[in-house]
């Protein structure tokens, strides 16, 4: 980690407070009673890439009603933070592996999120070449646990899209939604109020009822042109879908991320060029590896307290194939409302960090 300074900036008046408060994405849980102070204020770390020196790949994050974030990886790997700059492990959020998938399947992308007064993890159970994986579901009370395993959601072949890994919630009002999928389609379907169950009520219902939203249909072979790790966020009455892209692992090292943008939840997403996302090697892009960081993708997206957007991501770093290591970066909104990283690629210098009430 990186902790080289602190800048400062008083809030007057409670009214900005509560706007700011109000201009967080999704992702973020309800932080009405962050801050108990008479004088709160803006905190803003400085911050130089890896913000998380280990092995993190394909990171989630939340934010708990304290004002603390807590980040989640590829393993159950959990860490938290108060600045989104400096982090500390906490632990596995679930150290059994799991039983009921293919033999040797682990569990992969984690995406945890607030639901109906639980924290509610869906999971990627998977091997690498895995014909079935699978997502299950684990609750709890507090984002550092302890979690209660409660097992398959659905296998690939129950729901009708091949790779079922890398779910992600979106919650709006009171609609719970499920969007995954990985080089084999990206697919959504709505759950039931507490993100537990289909809102249809069976699985075999909601094979019928599943949304396209990007990439070939899953009848197709694996093709990585196409995306995986799912990322929606809603911004000014428009819904951004984040998509991995490439050879995340191996060969080229590819990964990269785009963004498509549509007026619906379900779509349908067209990139800035007004490209349709149900085919391959399109979308707008949002970072593409450096000689510094290589392979970046597979994202989560939050909102610091006076609504900056900040892409939370992995990479290798240019001389290290042995991990993937934990990102950060300010999202910037072209004129025409898409979003990028700063040229486009991974910073690697000192930079203002994102802006939290302390």
């Amino acid at each position: 980690m990186n902790h080289i300074g602190i800048s400062t900036l008083t809030i007057i008046g409670l009214s900005f407070l509560i706007s700011c408060q109000s201009s967080v994405a999704v992702s973020l849980e309800n932080s009405s009673d962050v801050g108990s102070s008479i004088s709160p204020t803006i905190q803003s770390e400085i911050y130089q890439n890896p913000i998380f020196n280990n092995d993190f790949p394909d990171p989630s994050i939340i934010r708990h009603r304290d004002g603390a974030f807590y980040a989640y990886s590829t393993g159950s790997h959990i860490i938290k933070s108060i600045d989104l700059v400096n982090w500390e492990y906490i632990g596995q959020a679930l150290p059994t592996r799991p039983t009921w998938g293919t033999y040797g399947a682990n569990i992969w992308a984690p995406h945890v999120s607030l639901i109906a007064g639980k924290y509610v993890m869906h999971y990627s159970l998977s091997r690498w070449d895995d014909p079935n994986p699978g997502i299950g579901i684990a609750t709890a009370s507090h984002p550092e646990g302890p979690w209660t395993d409660l097992g398959k959601f659905f296998l690939s072949d129950e729901i009708g899209v091949n790779n079922s890994i890398d779910p992600m919630t979106f919650i709006e009002d009171e609609q719970v939604f499920l969007i995954w999928g990985s080089f084999r389609g990206i697919y959504a379907i709505e759950l039931t109020p507490d993100g537990l169950g289909f809102i249809d009520g069976s699985v075999e219902a909601a094979a019928q009822t599943k949304v396209h939203l990007a990439g070939y249909e899953t009848s197709r072979a694996f093709d990585a042109n196409t995306y995986e790790g799912a990322y929606v966020i809603k911004k000014d009455d428009a819904y951004y879908l984040f998509l991995s892209n490439g050879s995340c692992c191996s060969g080229s090292y590819s990964y990269n991320v785009r963004v498509a943008r549509a007026s619906s939840l379900l779509g349908p997403y067209e990139d800035a060029s007004g490209r349709a996302m149900l085919t391959g090697d399109v979308g707008t892009y949002v970072v593409y590896g450096n000689s510094i960081f290589v392979a970046p993708g597979h994202n989560a997206v939050i909102a610091d307290d006076v609504g900056d957007y900040w892409l939370l991501y992995h990479a290798f770093p240019g001389d290290d194939r042995s991990k993937r290591v934990l990102l950060i970066d300010k999202l910037i909104f072209d004129e025409n409302g898409f979003p990028s990283l700063f040229g486009t690629t991974p910073s690697n210098n000192r930079k203002s960090g994102p802006n939290i009430i302390r």
